[in-house]
């Protein structure tokens, strides 16, 4: 019987060499554009203006440290690390505090505070960066790393907040009203309780913003105006101007930028899908 079920389920030889062929294209497709990132990272600026999509005909690194040097990278670096950082830690604390709150600590209020929070999911940054800049200048904000900070935690945490309130509601209420009649408070049944069971969620808010953070653009070019708290992104633009752009230098510093990703994905691949999966909301 249950070799039956077996070759039941079993693919066709025809389906199982297409569904092969399908993933190989798929990988060639998102490999190849990393792959003719780095090929041009190897070309000098005459080859680019002889063959734009042609291999390098004397291939060189000398861009790596060229635009390592002339866009600061090691500045870039700190800045990117440190808002990348301190946002998602504050995100995923705030969402987390949030939404046990609104799901296991109802109130009148708390339909209202829920809508008011979760509203910020239909606002886009193109439509805020206006009135962002003007407040953070009429109180003293601009050209700071508060400045951006506090922009970066806002826009994450509608998002973060609702996932966090749909999958602690998940968990049954009857683990909290246990806790509460053996004392505990609600500080100590979130810290000893919710937390450890809202691992899931806190990896997939930690994916989102990180890659959202580090890829930045927009929020901190306007944001700030020194070089000093410049980021990855606006770094790189430094190579790519409205009469002429360094090509080769500037295909070196994006692939420098993109590194960090790629090694955060390598690192933690087994976490990222799980929270994913597992940080799905549920109902």
């Amino acid at each position: 019987m249950k070799d039956q079920i077996i070759k039941k389920t079993d693919f066709h030889p025809v389906l199982r060499v297409f569904v092969y062929l399908m993933v190989a294209v798929f990988t060639v497709l998102t490999l190849y554009p990393l792959f003719w990132l780095f090929i041009s990272s190897l070309k000098t600026n005459t080859e680019f203006q002889l063959n734009l999509l042609g291999w390098p005909q004397n291939p060189t690194f000398s861009n790596y440290p060229t635009a390592w040097r002339l866009a600061q990278f090691d500045t870039l670096f700190v800045n990117s690390i440190f808002f990348t950082t301190v946002s998602t830690l504050l995100v995923i604390a705030f969402s987390l505090m949030a939404g046990f709150a609104f799901a296991k600590i109802r109130s009148k209020a708390t339909t209202f505070l829920h809508g008011s929070f979760i509203i910020g999911i239909l606002l886009t940054l193109q439509s805020i960066m206006v009135p962002l800049f003007l407040m953070a200048i009429s109180v003293g904000l601009y050209d700071t790393r508060l400045g951006v900070l506090i922009p970066y935690v806002g826009m994450g945490l509608p998002i973060g907040i609702y996932l966090c309130t749909e999958f602690i509601k998940s968990i049954p209420d009857s683990v909290v009203e246990s806790a509460r009649i053996d004392g505990a408070s609600y500080f100590r049944i979130f810290a000893s309780i919710i937390t450890p069971m809202a691992k899931p969620v806190g990896v997939t808010l930690a994916i989102l913003n990180v890659s959202g953070v580090w890829n930045e653009f927009m929020l901190i070019n306007i944001l700030v105006s020194r070089d000093a708290l410049r980021t990855l992104p606006v770094g790189i633009l430094k190579f790519s101007g409205a009469l002429a752009s360094d090509h080769g230098r500037q295909f070196a510093a994006l692939t420098i930028g993109l590194v960090p990703m790629v090694v955060f994905y390598l690192i933690f691949r087994k976490q990222i899908t799980k929270g994913v999966s597992a940080g799905a909301v549920k109902g």
